[in-house]
């Protein structure tokens, strides 16, 4: 491997990196042996070398000693946000105590996108973004990504990580990458007509907007485009059924979802056999999944929590136990592609912090855009907002209606109001809105407001 490795820590480079296909098929007790071997040394290292995190341990009474048995593993206190935003700023400027090299060694920064609060920054190291790198090429050739393509990544390049990993571990694959930066939405569509790449990276409300610009306003159809297979990432949808319906038909291709995040990683991965779920990348990862009241760690099938993992192998600001507020599930199955990575059943279902209570009911995001994105009358954008009205919680929904649905608006509204009664267990005022009148976005959409204290408008 090119470039500097952090100083102590080349004895992990045995089992650290690089992709290899045979750890993607390792018996469930092999990849269990290597991922406690691996815990053990990142916990050690964040232990001797950050400051934040020793001190962590040593109010808990923990120490690398004591970790023998993944049993002794949750036992360790876990960390959040909260806790990386009061650390950074602080010397060493500008990431703090827990960064655990000189910096002389961070080669990369990056940070969160800060949709939920100040944004986190992240340093790497040169041995850290080759990992990230491998981490993106574990999900890519499981999406069928080969060095034949040629990837388009719509993607405005900055310090938001976004596909950042993606573009290098396409080329590391072997791939052509076309950088799709400082272009708009026509010009990328029109780069995408002129260079016929077979595959494209972006959020799936992206993937949606490219689709209705090409049609809307440049009259194409994006699926007489070159586009084989979509890769998506940065927020829910592409395992959503009538999202991923929606974006398939549009571009008359193959959609991928994927899981990561700025503090932690590529983690998963949903692969050609499309099981519903998306597979764990075992060998860089430990995923536990915590009982949202009890705090008890789940190991049975189909019971959703939320999602505690640890980087085994990132290096300047360890990831050891961060609680990522993502809900998910085991599935009970294994996957028909052959992989003994576990799958968490239908990818990240939301987040702890997404939960919105209304009248007693717990509402998830992806409820209601399950239930809008399965109306062929309706656009692919929509709001959400929760106020009161007096003492009582309401709930509006804005959603476009095409132009050639505009007569049958009361029925609509009537369709849509009960079967999201029939999802959600609440009741919706609906808004329909003029086609291409809300919000668009590039990267992660921002459709659920939670306005408690002020007033929804009424029909």
């Amino acid at each position: 491997m090119n470039g500097k490795i952090a100083s102590g820590y080349s004895d992990m480079k045995e089992e650290q990196m690089y992709w290899n296909p045979l750890l993607e098929t390792l018996p469930a007790e092999k990849i269990r042996q290597l991922q406690l071997k691996k815990f053990k040394k990142i916990f050690t290292w964040a232990y001797k070398n950050s400051r934040f995190h020793r001190d962590l341990y040593q109010k808990a009474r923990i120490k690398p000693g004591d970790i023998q048995t993944f049993e002794e593993i949750t036992q360790i206190p876990s960390v959040d946000k909260s806790m990386m935003r009061n650390f950074q700023g602080k010397n060493p400027f500008p990431y703090g105590e827990a960064l655990c090299v000189p910096l002389e060694e961070v080669t990369a920064f990056r940070q969160t996108s800060g949709t939920t609060g100040l944004p986190v920054y992240q340093p790497d190291t040169w041995q850290d973004w080759e990992w990230w790198t491998e981490c993106w090429a574990y999900v890519l050739w499981a999406q069928d990504f080969r060095p034949s393509d040629r990837v388009f990544i719509p993607f405005g390049y900055n310090v938001f990580v976004a596909f950042w990993a993606g573009h290098y571990g396409a080329e590391k694959i072997g791939c052509e990458v076309i950088p799709g930066g400082a272009l708009d939405t026509q010009a990328r569509i029109l780069k995408i007509q002129e260079l016929k790449p077979t595959a494209l990276m972006a959020t799936p409300s992206y993937v949606l907007g490219m689709a209705a610009t090409a049609r809307d306003c440049l009259g194409l159809n994006p699926s007489s485009l070159a586009v084989e297979k979509i890769t998506c990432a940065g927020e829910p949808g592409a395992l959503i059924s009538s999202t991923k319906r929606r974006m398939e038909e549009s571009w008359g291709a193959k959609v991928y979802d994927h899981a990561g995040a700025t503090e932690i990683g590529a983690w998963g991965y949903e692969c050609t056999a499309q099981p519903g779920g998306m597979h764990v990348n075992e060998a860089m990862f430990l995923v536990e999944i915590e009982d949202t009241e009890t705090g008890k760690t789940i190991q049975e099938p189909e019971k959703k929590g939320k999602m505690i993992i640890t980087a085994l192998d990132r290096l300047a600001q360890p990831c050891v136990r961060f609680d990522s507020k993502d809900l998910i599930e085991w599935s009970p199955d294994p996957c028909p592609c052959g992989r003994s990575f576990r799958l968490v059943n239908g990818g990240v279902q939301g987040r702890v912090d997404d939960l919105i209570k209304v009248k007693g009911v717990l509402l998830a995001p992806s409820a209601v855009e399950e239930v809008v994105r399965a109306f062929p009358e309706l656009s692919d954008d929509f709001e959400v907002a929760v106020g009161k009205k007096g003492d009582l919680d309401q709930i509006l929904l804005k959603v476009e209606l095409k132009p050639d649905y505009q007569e049958h608006r009361e029925s609509l509204k009537n369709r849509l109001k009960n079967q999201l009664r029939i999802t959600t267990n609440l009741g919706f005022l609906i808004e329909l809105k003029p086609y291409g009148s809300l919000p668009r976005y590039d990267i992660k959409a921002r459709r659920f407001k939670d306005l408690r204290y002020g007033n929804i408008p009424g029909e």
